[in-house]
């Protein structure tokens, strides 16, 4: 079986080459009018993977990713990373609207909240480490836009739901973590909660959504859609977080 890095159109996923990447190519892709800014995370919500992997490259499907990973964290590519997979659908995050065009999309196997939603194996998981720095460092990606399928779209998604492993990507520095120590209560109403959300980069058209979202990123304990003092304490400590790691970077 030839090496898929060298596969016409295939860009390789890790620059070493320690790991090898399959290749099964999805015709559903078209070409960006974004340059990339994130990274979405997404489970395939199907029981099999075969079945996901299927759907993902069916032309009638008209769904892709650019990336693969399976429960035993074997990768398989299916979208070049210059072009623009389908796998956010309608979306939206810190106002842009085409989120397929500004970003690379991961599909985790996984049978989701309809067919008996599990925790993400540690094999799967050592593979998306891996591979979301690699695609970090190409594409330049701040590890606060390194977001999930909910974020996007938090009426229409609950992926990839309460049981990722965030703080395993915190931990490596590739997405934001949720705050160890919470400032106080800042007492914000709701409307002053919805507006903090949306500054953050939340859709928030559906404000009991866009905080179920909210809080399956960084309350995963407790995700019931209520602005409640520990949802604010969270949202405003990370403004502070993020406000202060930008002055840093800044210099």
């Amino acid at each position: 079986m030839p090496d898929p890095r060298h596969e016409e159109g295939h860009e390789e996923g890790r620059e070493d080459g320690d790991e090898e990447i399959g290749w099964r190519p999805s015709p559903n892709f078209d070409a960006r009018t974004l340059p990339v800014r994130f990274l979405v995370i997404h489970y395939t919500g199907m029981p099999v993977a075969d079945e996901a992997l299927a759907r993902l490259t069916d032309p009638a499907a008209k769904v892709s990713a650019h990336y693969f990973i399976q429960e035993d964290g074997q990768v398989v590519q299916m979208v070049a990373e210059r072009d623009r997979a389908w796998h956010a659908g309608r979306s939206c995050y810190r106002g842009i609207t085409d989120i397929n065009s500004a970003s690379i999309g991961i599909e985790l196997q996984n049978p989701g909240h309809e067919w008996g939603y599990r925790p993400f194996p540690r094999p799967q998981m050592e593979h998306l480490v891996w591979l979301v720095a690699a695609i970090m460092a190409r594409h330049r990606i701040d590890r606060a836009d390194v977001i999930g399928h909910s974020d996007v779209a938090p009426a229409r998604k609950e992926d990839p739901g309460e049981l990722f492993d965030w703080g395993l990507l915190a931990r490596h520095r590739l997405a934001l973590a949720r705050p160890a120590r919470l400032l106080a209560d800042p007492g914000w109403p709701d409307g002053a909660f919805g507006l903090a959300l949306e500054r953050f980069g939340y859709d928030i058209t559906d404000l009991a959504a866009a905080t179920r979202a909210f809080q399956r990123r960084f309350r995963q304990n407790h995700v019931d859609g209520v602005i409640d003092g520990e949802t604010r304490a969270i949202l405003f400590t990370l403004q502070v977080e993020e406000e202060r790691r930008l002055q840093a970077a800044r210099g």
